[in-house]
């Protein structure tokens, strides 16, 4: 949302600004080149702590690029970067979730899905809150130079960090690289059978489908209501954080409780049902009350959902071969909601935002159905 929101900022068209967030594919495509992590090591500081250390520089690299560059300068070399920093930040995504699922056993996945949806929204905060103040105050070049900097504490924590114990799981780095693309994917669909796997494919792409497609026009959205960079920051990326932080702790608590299947109910109506309280906003330009009311209705919701989902996708993974089933069902998560959230501009220039959000609301029936079939054979497995 920051890079769209700069990108209004300076009066970019909504069509073009969605049509620049396909540099951020990349979040989808990260299973092709997932199996490489699983099969090969860097010469250095491990098979997991490697990658992480690799794809921060790289991070850290092509945000600085993208804050000296500018939008104006050369757009074209500028979405060059924004690519390379997707490209950057799917890899680290894949080595992150293999971590995650490697480091501890099934019993404790929700817990830390729950602690890394904490970390994930701390990054909002300076991603967001942050950096939007920076704007505000002297311009993006500098935001994008301080998050670029801030990378350099999980850097620090990369090297620092503990390798996984990976002795207990087959040597799938002695698999022929060939197979290393293949056996991840067949080993999925040989354990859950053809038609229960696609099905689970198809419930995990169409999840996040409603909060998906609204994520790049939210930025413009709260300029065109009336707000300024400040607000921004302090309602949608500080208080809305927290609030986030709230809702996946609520969620993993709901999760030791209840059973996940019942939780993939809840989550699943939750980020639908979120999105209408945008029509606050939308029927109410420039009202406090209704930012904060929509902010808090949609960041519980995601807050929540990400740790169901965090911890249901964990589930489904064999350790032999964790970045690559991982990455193939978070890429999944994100591949409805990036082809149309792309076009999301054309949809609100063609209607409003009122009936953008009535849309993406509506947006939850097909996962619901797949959801309903699903049922009985998710209680089975």
């Amino acid at each position: 949302m920051t890079l769209s929101t700069w990108l209004r900022d300076i009066g970019f068209e909504l069509s073009l600004i969605g049509l620049i967030s396909f540099a951020g594919f990349f979040y989808v495509l990260k299973f092709l080149w997932a199996p490489l992590i699983d099969k090969y090591s860097l010469p250095f500081l491990g098979r997991r702590k490697g990658w992480m250390v690799v794809s921060l520089l790289t991070l850290i690299a092509a945000l600085v690029a993208i804050a000296l560059l500018g939008p104006t300068r050369s757009l074209s070399l500028f979405i060059i970067c924004v690519g390379l920093a997707a490209f950057a930040g799917a890899t680290l995504d894949t080595v992150i979730d293999a971590y995650r699922i490697e480091i501890a056993p099934i019993e404790f996945q929700a817990a830390l899905a729950s602690t890394y949806i904490l970390g994930y929204r701390i990054a909002l905060i300076i991603s967001g809150a942050v950096a939007f103040y920076l704007a505000e105050l002297f311009g993006w070049t500098i935001a994008y130079l301080m998050m670029a900097l801030c990378l350099t504490f999980p850097l620090a924590a990369a090297i620092l960090c503990k390798e996984p114990d990976m002795s207990h799981t087959l040597a799938v780095r002695e698999v022929h690289v060939v197979d290393a693309f293949i056996k991840p994917f067949q080993e999925f669909f040989s354990r859950n059978g053809v038609l229960l796997a696609l099905a689970l494919l198809l419930f995990v792409g169409l999840f996040k489908l409603p909060d998906q497609m609204i994520g790049v026009m939210s930025g413009p959205f709260y300029l065109d209501s009336g707000y300024s960079k400040a607000d921004i920051a302090t309602v949608s990326k500080l208080f809305g954080v927290w609030v986030g932080i709230a809702g996946a702790f609520l969620g993993g608590i709901c999760i030791a409780l209840f059973s996940l299947r019942s939780m993939l109910v809840i989550a699943t109506l939750m980020v639908s049902v979120s999105n209408v309280a945008y029509l606050l906003m939308a029927n109410n330009p420039g009202q406090d009350w209704a930012f904060f009311a929509a902010i808090s209705a949609d960041n519980i919701s995601q807050g929540f959902a990400a740790v169901v989902l965090v911890a249901f996708m964990s589930s489904l993974t064999n350790q032999n071969f964790t970045a690559t089933q991982y990455a193939l069902l978070a890429s999944l998560a994100n591949l409805p909601g990036k082809f149309i959230g792309a076009v999301s501009g054309y949809i609100v220039e063609a209607t409003s935002y009122s009936w953008f959000y009535i849309f993406s609301s509506l947006s939850v029936i097909p996962t619901l159905l797949v959801l309903a079939w699903l049922w009985n054979r998710l209680h089975k497995s």
